[in-house]
């Protein structure tokens, strides 16, 4: 077989494994990309309209969120600290009537330590602590935010949406109900979670 023949083999085996490649991070990124959607819902949709329809870049921050927190490992709640967490929320709901900014801000707050509870980022690391909810949590995540931003727009004494930049009383109150499932979620998923080690020990 002459040189000049090898030479063209070669060079078609490298076409061909060359193009299998691509193939295969072609069907990858895109098993990724779905992927992503899946596990993130709204904060897929979210994070595409922050970066103006661009899904790559959007899939990028996202996949970079999964690998600083996808390896989080969520701590079960005592059930004491489960039933003194819950009583708070609902004291929290009871006292809105009366003052509506005074019991968003006590909800953020609950939240933020039930959270740090369950082993995410603690203190005064809310975003850290947003990135790392929104991997474990992302249906809910939303709600947590709309807390965050009502609880820090000003007194909350006007009942006109946008006066004098303070939230609304409804607006409050939407906020609240929102957070709830987030709220909800994270006391009562490490309650199930309790319940079923339970369960296994008892059967072994």
């Amino acid at each position: 077989m002459s040189t000049g023949v090898i030479i063209l083999i070669v060079i078609a085996v490298v076409v061909v494994i060359g193009a299998i490649a691509l193939a295969l991070r072609t069907r990858g990124g895109a098993r990724g990309g779905r992927g992503l959607k899946r596990r993130f819902g709204p904060e897929y949709e979210r994070a595409v309209a922050r970066h103006d329809g661009d899904t790559k870049a959007a899939e990028h921050e996202l996949a970079q969120l999964v690998e600083r927190h996808g390896g989080l490992k969520e701590r079960a709640l005592e059930p004491a600290d489960a039933e003194r967490f819950e009583a708070r929320w609902a004291a929290a709901q009871e006292h809105f009537v009366d003052a509506p900014h005074e019991a968003v801000a006590e909800a953020e707050r609950l939240l933020a330590e039930v959270a740090g509870a369950r082993g995410y980022p603690d203190g005064d690391r809310y975003e850290e602590r947003v990135e790392a909810l929104a991997v474990h949590h992302a249906p809910h995540v939303q709600g947590y935010r709309h807390l965050h931003h009502v609880a820090g727009n000003g007194s909350g004494t006007s009942r006109t949406p946008g006066a004098s930049g303070a939230s609304s009383t409804e607006e409050m109150r939407e906020a609240l109900l929102e957070a709830r499932a987030l709220f909800e979620e994270l006391v009562g998923g490490s309650r199930s979670r309790r319940t079923s080690e339970r369960t296994h020990a008892g059967r072994s």
